[in-house]
Formats: structure tokens, C-alpha cells, sequence
């Protein structure tokens, strides 16, 4: 089959990059990841501060899951959804403020006798597994 016959690749997102299960990723492996140069990525650290890096005893960035997915999500705001740096740090920070007003989880209401119900049962139970007298 010709070029011209083709379909177009699509391009990969950021969504469709699997992260290997690692504790840790040194820059070249989350630059080949994210297929972005390690340059952007070290550059990235002075801009964003959610990315800190730990350093080995030598020296050499070491990056966890919940670094390469922060990249994922730069990358992600930066190249796909067309933010500026100071746009996608506020984004960023707006996303984090989010996470922390997570509305409670909806526990269904239960009435005086269910709960007392319940209580007698967790006691049945006490009985039946406590050593006889």
C-alpha cells in the first residue's frame, strides 16, 4: 500500500501512554515515556513545582509513578489543550484545591431500630465466637 493510500496515524495522547509498574524512573526512561526530551523535562522542574524529583546517591533524577503522571498531565495541558506554562501551573494548582473539597460519600440513612437491629446481630455474633465459661 502507497503513502497516499493510507489513513493518517493519530496522534498518541498522553492519555494512551501505559507507565510500567517501577518504584522509580531515571530521565531518560520518563523522556522516552512521555517523548519529550530530558531538557524539557529538567526545565519542566524549575516551572511546575509538583515535580520534584529525588536524587540518587550519584546524582541522577529519579522520577516516581506520581511524577511521570504529573508530566503526563503537563504535557498533556501544555501540547493537547493549548495552555501557556503560567496557565497550566494555575490549572494545575485549581485541580489540586478540587481534590481537596471532595464532597462526602452519600451513606444511606438508617432509622433507630435498623441500627439497634444490627447491634444485636454484631452481639450474637460476639457470643458465638467468645470461649465458654
Amino acid at each position: 500500500m502507497s503513502a497516499r493510500n493510507r489513513a493518517p496515524a493519530k496522534p498518541e495522547t498522553s492519555a494512551d501512554v501505559v507507565i510500567p509498574e517501577k518504584l522509580y524512573f531515571r530521565i531518560g526512561e520518563v523522556a522516552g515515556l512521555c517523548r519529550l526530551p530530558a531538557y524539557v523535562l529538567r526545565f519542566w522542574e524549575t516551572e511546575f513545582p509538583q515535580l520534584k524529583p529525588v536524587k540518587s546517591s550519584t546524582g541522577q533524577r529519579m522520577y516516581r509513578r506520581k511524577d511521570v503522571e504529573s508530566i503526563l498531565r503537563i504535557k498533556q495541558l501544555l501540547y493537547e489543550e493549548g495552555f501557556t506554562i503560567p496557565g497550566a501551573r494555575a490549572h494545575l494548582r485549581a485541580d489540586v484545591k478540587g481534590d481537596k473539597k471532595q464532597p462526602p460519600l452519600p451513606f444511606p440513612a438508617r432509622s433507630v431500630s435498623d441500627l439497634k437491629h444490627i447491634r444485636q446481630g454484631l452481639r450474637e455474633i460476639l457470643t458465638m465466637l467468645s470461649p465458654r465459661h
